[in-house]
């Protein structure tokens, strides 16, 4: 009987991916058939690959100077994201190594949504860290990834909780891993100057010298009840997240899920990985009986 699991994005509340793998791994429950979205894609690919340990040794040594390193300033704004997010995908490469997506120890894909017709993106083949780079390309964060000629954005748009990518993969069981929306930011932002956008951003870049610190301080400020381009982008994908996750999980009911109490850390706080995998661990070890009777459960007709 083949497993599946389906691991939703949701920022840095998906550090509690790892402590969900870690508790079903524990119980002698072994995914075969792995599906993520954004960080989802992350932790999944990663678990696919084999660097599980290597992942989550790089997750709980995250601080917030850490975090800043990893942010790689789009100078000028222009191509549609704050960030670029090749500081990511080369850190990740670092931790995870270079593998092709066919020989992973594990079936896998990456979700991810092309920007120009609005399909849903199976990346199943082909680099595992440019899927993943595709798949975390969060809207007006993260520039969008080019594959195969295809301009490509965050998964979450289409499928935040990829159930039916891992049914399409032969799973027999799957377990789904929700991540709720919560706060959009709980670390604040600082305002943005009152002037035209392309005004603004000059002016701040004059200010700080560097355009670095202008970024951190627009994702990581300490003023609260601020609007910025980060906290609003943040803010919006995290609503429509949130009710597409809705949808999907009526449409593709999963026969598990696995759902991690992790609403008090916020889309950015990445340096909060102790908590959520702990998180994790706990809403895992909740659904062990109940995974555990699925699998005892004889099939009929291929069903369970």
């Amino acid at each position: 009987m083949r497993i599946g699991i389906a691991l939703s994005s949701g920022g840095a509340k998906g550090w509690a991916h790892i402590g969900v793998l870690r508790a079903l791994l524990a119980a002698g429950i072994t995914p075969e058939v792995v599906a993520g979205t954004s960080m989802g894609a992350i932790v999944g690919g990663a678990y696919a690959a084999g660097r599980l340990d290597a992942l989550e040794e790089f997750a709980r040594r995250m601080d917030r100077k850490a975090a800043l390193r990893l942010v790689d300033v789009n100078i000028g704004g222009s191509g549609g994201g704050l960030i670029l997010g090749e500081r990511v995908a080369t850190a990740l490469r670092d931790v995870i190594g270079t593998h092709e997506i066919v020989g992973l120890d594990r079936k896998f894909a990456a979700v991810a949504t092309e920007l120009g017709t609005g399909h849903e993106v199976w990346l199943n083949e082909g680099d595992l860290i440019t899927a993943m780079r595709a798949s975390y390309a969060m809207p007006g964060i993260v520039l969008p990834a080019r594959v195969d000629d295809r301009i490509l954005v965050d998964g979450g748009v289409t499928n935040p909780v990829p159930v039916s990518v891992c049914r399409a993969m032969g799973a027999d069981i799957v377990i789904a891993v929700p991540l709720p929306a919560g706060p959009s930011t709980g670390v604040r932002f600082k305002r943005l100057p009152q002037a035209s956008t392309a005004t603004a951003w000059q002016q701040a870049i004059a200010t700080f010298r560097e355009p670095e610190r202008f970024v951190a301080a627009q994702l990581f400020g300490d003023k609260p009840d601020t609007l910025t381009t980060a906290s609003v982008s943040v803010a919006a994908l995290n609503i429509l997240l949130d009710r597409m996750t809705r949808v999907r999980l009526a449409t593709d009911p999963p026969d598990v899920i696995v759902q991690p109490d992790i609403k008090g850390i916020a889309v950015l706080e990445f340096d909060r990985a102790d908590e959520a995998i702990r998180v994790g661990t706990e809403a895992a070890k909740a659904t062990l009986p109940q995974i555990e009777a699925l699998m005892r459960a004889p099939q009929r007709d291929g069903q369970v």
